[in-house]
């Protein structure tokens, strides 16, 4: 259980993580380039006024909107600026419009050149400060609110910020070591316990070491990542969907969508000057080659017999860089083991890598007699540059027809955490559940609804169907989810609404728009259009609202599109022309076992407590820093917590398997035969998926001849 205290322990680091890697990491030694940065705002600026869903004049209104992200992006936590920094940068609060319209960056270069004066003050700061022990006798707190807390007077004040901030990792880090030897002693008397001096040593010890390895990754950004940031406040002053993304970044979003990448398929990690490979990708190529290992430390690259490169003190992007490559080309890797530490070369001919984790997959399970299947979709993923290769609306029908094959009754498609991606396949996969029709309807600024239909008449699954979603899923899942509400073909199960995401984006690259200029300039991915749903409202800010909801953790949380700065209003057009399939004869009374069953049920009334409990915790942010105090703090903590520890212990009495077509590729590859017993295990525990098939049990489909009749 995570107590108020354990929250505290990475504060600092989330916290710094948040302003300094705003940018996109990469090394502030980059020289910048003032005739690229020009271009990119005049590219932007002209892109996003005539092209934008929403139209919106460059104003004094937008330049207070661009002023305040990019500064709070920069320094949320209020540990680098002063009031004396803010005076001086306020100059240009409703300037920025007139600056940008001339294609003047003033603003720009003297709020980064300052946070890089300021970062490396802060470095001084924290190795000072965490020379000498805290006074942890003296009462005083800090609040973890920064929209509540003024930015500092002075330096003086801005130092003893970073004190209190420094002092209460420190006291955190102390609480677990005390905690951590108590338990060591209650297990062994004769363990030899330490004072609260020396582990308060250590602790600082850790603490610094923290800060020097965060610091590092800080040196390592470059001009380009910083104008990243800047780029990104100006262009999310229009939606917060709206994103510039530089080349690097814009490759691992491709990545991310489609599920496939060429190199070597291993994970890698930075741990100070070393790339370390975390893990490898199950069926990639160095998992295949299978000299290379998790834990060990690539030291340098080579190119087939060209002369290797060192990429020790190497950032992680460009080591990638030079580790990943086209498919059937030689990487030869000079590497340190981790069993023995010895130097080994290691040839692999890259390939193209498929991460199992992006794509469809799909689970069985008996209860009473009857086989229902469960997919889980990860993301709507596609790939927008092979239209032949894989994607979630292909690997769904695929799923489904093996599904049937297994004599499967009824389907659960589990959405949760699913963020969205191509509006393209949660149309067909939509598709894939009623014979035809509208599915989405689009609208572009200032023209009437477009309607998106599925003009295929195929129905790949006509039996009951359930849709799982949660508090995470966004955008394509709440297409997929309203099209399967408005038709009530099926019923939608989970948190009370989900994410509201009712907008569509489209990526540009940036260089089209201005053809001359050579060097690549990134991409713009911007908001074009608003959805609705067949009914002819928006699930922008609202999202779809489950036909029964559960309680979750995030019942009573601040969550969601509609707590986003910027979010664009929810409105309504006009209904598509559609019918409801009809599909079931007791769909009401389904629902209504379901919502009996959640009231009565402790497991749920322990969760929506719990939920209750947690949005208090989120809105005391105040710390004491007196060591008395905070200890007393974490007790009643605790204390409270436990009657909350089995929140989410539950074991059904259901197995889930593997479709029989899976059978032979998990007796080949024992590390997704691993990952599937695991997710088996999890479905097992998992009391909404155990309440969905409650209600997938019950659906009872019409005959015929009554849905012609009605």
């Amino acid at each position: 259980m995570k107590t108020k205290y354990k929250f505290t322990t990475f504060f600092l680091t989330v916290l710094i993580l948040t302003g300094s890697f705003t940018a996109q990491a990469s090394n502030s030694k980059t020289i910048s380039d003032p005739d690229k940065d020009k271009v990119l705002i005049y590219v932007l600026k002209n892109i996003l006024t005539r092209m934008h869903f929403v139209e919106k004049k460059m104003n004094d209104n937008f330049s207070e909107e661009v002023y305040n992200s990019f500064i709070d992006g920069l320094d949320p936590s209020k540990r680098y600026f002063t009031q004396d920094d803010i005076k001086e940068f306020s100059q240009y609060k409703y300037q920025i419009d007139n600056q940008l319209l001339r294609d003047d960056v003033s603003f720009y270069n003297l709020v980064y050149g300052r946070f890089i004066e300021k970062i490396k003050n802060a470095k001084l700061y924290y190795a000072d400060l965490l020379e000498q022990p805290f006074n942890f006798k003296k009462k005083e707190t800090i609040d973890l609110d920064y929209d509540k807390v003024p930015y500092a007077k002075n330096e003086n004040e801005l130092i003893d910020y970073w004190r209190k901030q420094l002092k209460l990792n420190t006291l955190s880090m102390v609480q677990e070591k005390l905690e951590l030897q108590a338990n060591k002693i209650k297990k062994d008397s004769k363990f030899k316990k330490k004072s609260f001096n020396t582990l308060e040593k250590e602790a600082r010890a850790e603490v610094l070491k923290n800060m020097n390895e965060l610091y590092l990754r800080i040196e390592e950004l470059e001009h380009e990542d910083w104008f990243s940031t800047f780029l990104n406040s100006v262009v999310g002053a229009f939606d917060p969907h709206t994103t510039y993304m530089a080349p690097r970044i814009k490759e691992r979003f491709d990545q991310d969508m489609s599920g496939k990448l060429e190199g070597i398929g291993a994970r890698l990690q930075k741990k100070g000057i070393y790339t370390h490979v975390f893990e490898l990708v199950s069926g990639g190529p160095a998992w295949k080659q299978g000299d290379l290992e998790a834990e060990d430390i690539i030291l340098r690259v080579a190119q087939g017999d060209e002369e290797p490169l060192d990429i020790v003190g190497m950032r992680l992007d460009d080591a990638i860089k030079f580790i990943k490559g086209k498919k059937g080309t030689e990487v030869r890797l000079t590497v340190k083991k981790k069993l023995d530490g010895s130097t080994q070369v290691i040839s692999i001919i890259r390939d193209v890598v498929e991460l199992e984790e992006t794509f469809v997959k799909s689970s069985i399970v008996e209860k009473q007699g009857k086989k229902y299947g469960i997919i889980d979709l990860p993301k709507f993923y596609i790939d927008f540059d092979e239209a032949n290769y894989r994607d979630s609306a292909k690997d769904m029908e695929k799923e489904i027809e093996r599904l049937k094959n297994d004599g499967v009754s009824g389907l659960i498609v589990d959405l949760r955490n699913n963020g969205g991606g191509s509006l393209k396949t949660a149309i067909e996969i939509s598709g894939l559940f009623i014979d035809k029709g509208p599915i989405v309807q689009v609208k572009y600024r200032g023209e009437n609804p477009i309607i998106k239909n599925d003009v295929d008449s195929k129905i790949q699954w006509d039996g009951s169907l359930v849709v799982l979603v949660n508090e995470f899923s966004a955008s394509a899942s709440e297409i997929f989810a309203a099209a399967m509400q408005d038709y009530q073909r099926a019923i939608i199960i989970g948190g009370n609404q989900t994410y509201g995401k009712g907008t569509v984006q489209n990526i540009l690259p940036i260089n089209q728009f201005h053809p001359k200029y050579k060097k690549d300039l990134g991409y713009l991915k911007m908001t074009i259009q608003k959805f609705y749903r067949i009914n002819g409202g928006s699930t922008q800010v609202e999202g779809v609202y489950s036909d029964i909801a559960m309680p979750s953790r995030y019942s009573y949380m601040k969550f969601g599109e509609r707590d986003l700065e910027g979010a664009l209003v929810w409105d309504k057009v006009k209904q598509a022309n559609y019918s409801q399939t009809n599909s079931y004869a007791n769909f009401a009374d389904v629902i209504y076992n379901s919502k009996e069953r959640i009231a009565a049920s402790p497991k749920f009334k322990m969760v929506n407590d719990y939920a209750k409990w947690l949005k208090e915790n989120q809105d005391d942010t105040s710390y004491s820093l007196n060591y008395k105090s905070f200890s007393k703090e974490n007790k009643e903590q605790k204390e409270a917590s436990k009657k909350f520890k089995s929140v989410f212990e539950y074991k059904s009495n259901l197995t889930f398997k593997s479709p029989s077509y899976e059978i032979s590729l998990l007796k080949k590859d024992s590390v997704l035969e691993g990952k599937r017993v695991a997710w088996h295990k999890n479905l097992s525990k998992d009391m909404y998926v155990s309440e969905a098939i409650n209600v997938l049990s019950e659906l009872k489909l019409k005959e015929t001849s009554e849905i012609v009749k009605n």
